[in-house]
């Protein structure tokens, strides 16, 4: 089930908030764990058991480790053996068709069979998730959760377990005991969600159906910066929308979740995009491999040795393909040149050459994102630099023309224009009666959206 379907709209989210304000404060947790289950399970109600298994597991390893305070090793290794059955989890079913189809390209394992395996929905999510709270347990960031439904529910808490954020426990561990709702928090979930379901469906889907398109085509080399154009507001209206929507559903229930998104696409060097790009993704790595490892505090060296780790293994969490690991790989190399050579030039520049700088190394870095095979990734790199087709083909005409308004106000979206416009007419005598109608106006048109529509992928359910 997702967030921009009609099925969650008007039948779970009205039934799961209905009986949510109406129970008293004890059973508000348990509704919200076993709606999440259904939420979760709808579908593939076999995938329940893996979840309901990895609940147990951080949970009973938390416990253990806080009863075990006195005996380091015992705590140590109860540790070790919760992080190694959760990367064994994730390594199985997520990586295992990656490396037998790896092996397969040598002669001696050319006939071993790679078995179908179904990727859990949102499993890279909800195990990095209960893998904070295990680490952060051990290092007496937080206490272990004693109630096991307190605990399940922040594993499995619907708005944010498919695609984020990626919420640590220290983070919200209070709002799981004394959260307050109250009318403006929910009011202002409300405006978060349909402004997320508006990057989801208005932007981000025929953004998405440009792009299908183009990156096909051969249509010329502007036909294929257009098309690179149309993925990078695709991806981010794609992921930062579904991110909006948790946060505005998490505001619905009394939670209040990290920001995940803050205008990556203004960003001046790839150090500072990637401090606006998936920020708990990112928060999560430095917090938990690239300081653990050492971080810039052991020299040089070992500094681009900890980053180069730190960027394959992010690469590697977005898909069980190669062109993730080069990408990852590729954003490493990119910031260590910026950390030793670039960032003080670039913070002398004229901000449109930085940005210029920054914008063109993030959109060759989707290309090798989006495509896994990489034959079809340097022929597609190659239309960008070459005139081989041309400038635009007579195929690729229309689908460009067409959708150059489109792409214009992607382009206007992604920049603070609408919150610094937001801010200025809030101040305005009866700004809430036109918040209200906009409010409306854009969710009917989401509405009108979805049911026109059969083309409603989502990027990072994948991941």
């Amino acid at each position: 089930m997702v967030f921009s379907s009609i099925l969650f709209l008007f039948v779970y989210l009205v039934a799961v908030i209905g009986v949510y304000y109406l129970l008293p404060r004890k059973a508000k947790n348990p509704w919200l764990f076993v709606t999440s289950l259904l939420f979760y399970g709808y579908g593939e109600p076999v995938l329940l058991l893996l979840m309901i298994a990895s609940i147990a597991v951080n949970y009973f390893s938390g416990y253990l480790m806080e009863r075990w305070a006195d005996r380091p090793k015992a705590k140590k290794a109860t540790l070790i053996v919760c992080v190694a059955a959760n990367l064994l989890a994730l390594g199985y079913f997520k990586y295992t068709g990656l490396l037998l189809d790896t092996l397969r390209q040598l002669p001696v394992f050319a006939l071993l069979p790679v078995p179908e395996i179904t990727l859990p929905i949102g499993i890279s999510f909800y195990t990095f998730q209960a893998m904070s709270y295990v680490i952060d347990v051990y290092w007496g960031n937080c206490k272990a959760q004693k109630n096991f439904i307190t605990f399940g529910t922040y594993v499995v808490l619907f708005p944010q377990l498919i695609a984020g954020p990626i919420v640590r426990f220290v983070d919200v561990q209070e709002q799981l005991q004394t959260r307050q709702e109250s009318l403006p928090l929910f009011h202002n979930g409300v405006k978060l969600f349909v402004v997320g379901l508006a990057k989801k469906v208005l932007l981000a889907n025929p953004l998405g159906a440009l792009w299908g398109t183009l990156r096909v085509l051969n249509g010329g080399v502007l036909s294929a910066w257009i098309g690179v154009l149309a993925f990078t507001l695709q991806i981010y209206f794609d992921f930062a929308g579904y991110s909006d929507m948790a946060r505005g559903l998490g505001n619905m229930l009394g939670f209040r979740f990290v920001k995940n998104f803050d205008y990556p696409y203004i960003s001046r060097s790839i150090t500072e995009f990637w401090r606006r790009w998936h920020m708990s993704l990112g928060t999560w790595f430095r917090e938990y491999v690239y300081i653990p490892l050492g971080g810039n505090r052991k020299g040089k060296l070992r500094q681009c040795l900890n980053l180069l780790i730190v960027w394959g293994l992010t690469g590697l969490w977005h898909g069980a393909s190669w062109n993730f690991l080069f990408w990852g790989l590729y954003f490493s190399v990119l910031l260590m040149v910026e950390k030793f050579f670039l960032l003080k030039p670039l913070q002398k520049a004229p901000q449109w050459v930085s940005h210029a700088y920054a914008m063109f190394f993030v959109m060759i870095g989707w290309v090798i994102f989006d495509f896994t095979d990489t034959a079809s990734m340097f022929s597609y790199l190659g239309q960008l630099f070459t005139l081989n087709q041309g400038v635009l083909t007579s195929q690729a005409m229309y689908p460009v023309m067409s959708h150059l308004p489109l792409l214009l106000v992607g382009v206007i979206a992604s920049f603070p224009v609408g919150r610094k416009l937001y801010d200025e007419v809030s101040t305005w005598k009866c700004a809430w009666v036109l918040e209200g109608i906009i409010t409306a106006v854009v969710m009917l048109l989401c509405i009108a959206a979805l049911v026109s529509s059969t083309y409603n992928p989502f990027l990072y359910f994948r991941f």
